[in-house]
């Protein structure tokens, strides 16, 4: 998901995708843990989509103070 896709979404959807990404990220680390982690590339995306939306939303927050 790009950040330009993300600017697009509500601060609740935000906050709702930020919460589906680090459950997935939690159980990526789980199967890695165990050794049935078919593509371990994905915890690294999914880091990344992590932080991506972790700055939209730190971006409106900003954004919101000012105003």
């Amino acid at each position: 998901m790009t950040a330009k896709e993300l600017r697009e979404l509500s601060v609740n959807e935000l906050e709702l995708k930020l919460k589906e990404l680090k459950e997935e990220l939690f159980n990526l680390r789980f199967q890695l843990a165990i050794n049935q982690l078919e593509n371990p590339m994905r915890i690294q995306a999914v880091k990344k989509d992590i932080a991506r939306v972790s700055t939209v939303l730190r971006q409106l927050e900003l954004e919101n103070t000012r105003a």
